[in-house]
């Protein structure tokens, strides 16, 4: 080779180092010029340049036009088209070479291996052997392996396994550490284990592939064991150790080898960054996630995209959204992950809004989402009950493919569900044409929540027979289901099949459902031997649920027990005030509510007011009780009064329970007429036009006058009206509730 060749094929490498396609063809003009015949090795490195550099057609007129193409011209041009994905132009170039070597051999395996082309691959392979075993090396058994592993095909892989102790190969490193790799990814790690016990020597990378295995299959004592007998340690040795602990949920662990990182001076990179801070957010430990950021602000990694994602998220995990906020803003350089940290991060810390908004502002900076943060904003507009919007974005949806995904097709349905659209949530079940144990629960707590008893029972029954296994989320659906519709045994049932059969731990919701069951049903005293009997006391929702039955059947003393319970936990919750008041209104006993009143003033404790809304034309009107504040309020108190004289006809009686006040019967109904539902109602049937349903959302629950009330409403207007409280769903249509008479 002469030294102008030398020059110019150092000059092709860096053209290819720097990816500069156009110097190379201004190189590839000067050698044309200056050198009447190159040398066969220079236009050997032309062709190579070329395909790195992806212009194959190039490659390929240097191949042509090569007057005594070598072997090696052969080999090249092959490989440019393998590494490629010309499938059609490799078989080509295969078929037509003189002689084949083991290079050749590996290339063509290479080309249908990288596209993920198993038999044609194993084809090839057997060809190879027919053509000679002294064809086989050891990027030949890498090669085939590594495809084993991609496509978990474990038989396969035993069989390489063999022709590779056959042919001699067993104690190549190169070998060894991608056959440790196909067993442990096909969840074979004792076979891994022997094949690394096996090996005469090993080197950092079959420590890592091993240490791998073990830590994706939970094995964390054995994966540290292996860890500290390591020889030598790399930068992925430790990442690899972050990372698997991170995943196996022991975060502590994983910040522990972190900091051991630091002390042995490596370099980290951004996946080192990303699982720490993935750890420091399972953990909610913000305070060792600032230390990481201040870290990271000290290498050149703070402006990388990936490491910024994971700061995001991390921040928002610790509920530190405001940190979160400004970290995304100073990123300069954002991608759909960036974006979709932020939007859930939103989601998850209640400010659903706003993540709404930052999905809009990504749409409007080009970047398209992917069905993770589409469905993570359907998610947001089923928070904010927002079915406008989230039939915007399932038309989005439909447009753009995303509907296929499982992940988009969940929130959809768990969307229309608490939007009270349940029909629409069925339907869209039944199109899925793959359904996950998150599709069942979204469909189960739909029904759940909108109080139809017997429905949900049966979908949880369905769910089971399907094989599916159900989670906290599914129990708590079926369970609040036995509740409404009184069936104490067999929700008593599900309760011990959660542990017994499905292996669900029971938590705080689950044990605040039983009490719910006993208690509405009556059976106030068996509650109170259920909750003396609980691993930890209710919380606050518990005792408060109490305390409702207790209201519901008149039961002082229990009830006293739980409203004392409920101060003790908090103090300053009005609930405990309130329902015991009601029990003591409803027996006439005005003196002790008068001392509730008392005690509550006397300790500043402020009941929630009560607040409902409707929207229409994209705007959000507000109402609250006795509220005047609207410039509509005289057509809504006129729509009222003309509704009170026809309910009134039709045999409406006001549920005096609800007034909390020693006054006269008539002001007693004069308060009950302008609650902040009746006003958002009335609003709903003087704009909306007849058939559209009348949406109303409310902060607390519906009170029993009202509930009683909206079924003559809906009877009298031939209106559906859909009532969101702080519990569940409420459809009246035709003098009926979804729900019954449990509300």
């Amino acid at each position: 080779m002469s030294l102008s060749s030398n020059y110019y094929c150092n000059l092709l490498k860096l053209c290819c180092q720097a990816g500069n396609h156009a110097q190379a063809k201004k190189l590839h003009c000067h050698i044309i010029k200056t050198i009447t015949s190159p040398e066969t090795f220079l236009l050997n490195n032309i062709i190579t340049t070329y395909g790195r550099l992806g212009n194959l057609r190039y490659a390929r007129h240097v191949f042509d036009q090569m007057p005594h193409p070598t072997h090696f011209s052969w080999n090249a041009i092959l490989s440019v088209y393998s590494k490629s994905g010309y499938l059609s132009e490799m078989q080509e170039i295969f078929d037509l070479m003189p002689r084949r070597d083991g290079v050749s051999w590996n290339s063509f395996i290479s080309g249908h291996a990288s596209c993920g082309l198993l038999a044609e691959a194993v084809k090839v392979y057997s060809l190879m052997l027919r053509d000679g075993a002294a064809n086989l090396n050891r990027i030949t058994f890498s090669t085939m392996l590594v495809l084993c592993s991609s496509q978990r095909c474990a038989n396969l892989g035993r069989q390489l396994h063999g022709h590779i102790v056959k042919f001699g190969f067993e104690s190549y490193v190169f070998v060894g550490s991608p056959l440790v790799d196909m067993y442990s990814k096909a969840g074979l790690i004792l076979d891994a284990q022997r094949v690394f016990d096996s090996m005469p020597e090993r080197n950092v990378v079959m420590y890592n592939t091993l240490i791998t295995g073990l830590l994706r299959r939970g094995l964390i004592e054995d994966s540290e064991c292996l860890f500290s007998k390591m020889p030598e340690k790399d930068s992925i040795s430790w990442t690899t150790m972050i990372t698997g602990l991170t995943q196996n949920g022991s975060g502590s662990k994983a910040l522990d080898k972190f900091r051991e990182m630091i002390l042995e001076g490596l370099g980290m990179d951004q996946y080192t960054f990303g699982s720490v801070l993935t750890a420091c957010g399972g953990l909610f430990a913000l305070e060792e996630g600032k230390q990481v950021h201040a870290y990271i602000i000290r290498t050149e990694l703070i402006d990388n995209i990936f490491v910024g994602s994971a700061l995001v998220d991390m921040y928002c995990k610790c509920r530190s959204i405001k940190a979160a906020e400004g970290v995304f803003k100073r990123m300069s350089c954002k991608n759909v992950v960036s974006w979709t940290a932020m939007l859930v991060g939103y989601g998850q810390n209640g400010y659903s809004e706003e993540a709404v908004r930052v999905f809009c502002d990504m749409q409007r900076k080009g970047v398209e989402p992917d069905d993770f943060t589409l469905g993570s904003v359907i998610s947001s507009c089923a928070n904010l009950a927002s079915l406008e919007e989230g039939a915007q974005f399932h038309g989005q949806a439909l447009a753009s493919g995303l509907i296929s995904f499982i992940t988009v097709s969940n929130a959809l349905v768990t969307l229309y569900g608490k939007c009270g659209s349940i029909e629409d949530s069925h339907r869209l079940f039944n199109e899925m044409n793959i359904r996950d144990e998150v599709s069942w629960t979204a469909l189960v707590s739909g029904y759940a929540q909108f109080g139809k008893a017997y429905e949900t029972i049966d979908l949880f029954e369905r769910m089971l027979a399907h094989g599916l296994k159900p989670d906290g989320v599914t129990v708590i659906g079926v369970l609040s289901a036995c509740s409404r519709a009184g069936l104490v045994d067999k929700g008593h049932q599900y309760f011990e099949s959660m542990v017994k059969e499905h292996g669900i731990t029971p938590i705080m919701d689950h044990y605040t459902c039983i009490i719910d069951l006993l208690s509405r049903s009556g059976r106030l005293e068996e509650a109170k031997r259920f909750i003396n009997e609980m691993p930890f006391h209710p919380d606050a929702i518990g005792w408060a649920t109490l305390l409702s039955s207790c209201r519901l059947h008149r039961n002082i003393e229990i009830g006293k027990w739980a409203a004392e319970s409920l101060l003790e936990l908090e103090p300053q919750n009005p609930a405990s005030y309130i329902l015991l008041s009601s029990i003591y209104a409803a027996k006439g006993k005005w003196n002790e509510v008068a001392n509730l009143r008392r005690g509550m003033r006397d300790k500043g404790v402020r009941k929630e007011p009560g607040c409902s809304w409707i929207k229409y034309k994209s705007r959000v009107h507000i109402f609250s009780a006795d509220d005047q504040s609207s410039p509509f309020s005289d057509q809504i108190y006129a729509k009222l009064e003309k509704l009170n004289c026809k309910m009134i006809e039709e045999g409406y009686e006001p549920d005096m329970s609800s007034v909390l006040h020693d006054v006269e019967e008539s002001e007693k109904k004069k308060m009950l007429n302008y609650h902040s539902e009746k006003l958002a109602i009335a609003f709903g049937l003087i704009f909306l036009p007849a058939g559209v349903p009348i949406r109303v959302v409310k902060n607390l629950r519906v009170c029993g006058d009202c509930h009683n009330a909206t079924k003559y409403i809906s009877k009298i207007t031939k209106r559906e009206i859909l009532v969101r409280d702080a519990v569940r769903y409420h459809l009246f249509k035709d003098g009926t509730c979804s729900c019954g008479d449990f509300w």
